[in-house]
Parts: structure tokens; sequence; C-alpha cells
């Protein structure tokens, strides 16, 4: 299995959903409220990709 993970370590196709930073940047990006998008990363596990199509999904 293939991490998407460069010399920090990180895998930036999931979301850390225990970092306040991590919520405050989807809700920004998305402009959504932090209820809304605790939701869609609930729904989404924490596939950023996911919860990104359900962000854009929203908006509609």
């Amino acid at each position: 299995m293939a991490d998407n993970k460069k010399a920090t370590g990180r895998d930036r196709t999931r979301v850390a959903t225990n970092q306040p930073y991590e919520l405050y940047y989807f809700k920004q990006k998305h402009g959504l409220t932090v209820e809304q998008a605790k939701d869609i990363i609930k729904r989404a596990g924490n596939n950023r990709d996911k919860a990104n199509e359900l962000a854009k999904a929203l908006q509609k």
C-alpha cells in the first residue's frame, strides 16, 4: 500500500481531525460552519478527497 508521504512523514490524503488547524482550513476552504465541517469529515472518515467531494456537493 503506497502512501503519499514526503520527507515530512505526513500523508496529505488524510484529514487530521485531531488537529484544530486542519478543521479550520477545511471549513475556510469550503465556506462551511464548524458543525458542517465536522459532519462532513465524520461522514468521509479521514479521506481528504471524499471530504472535499461532500463539501462541494453541500455547496450546490
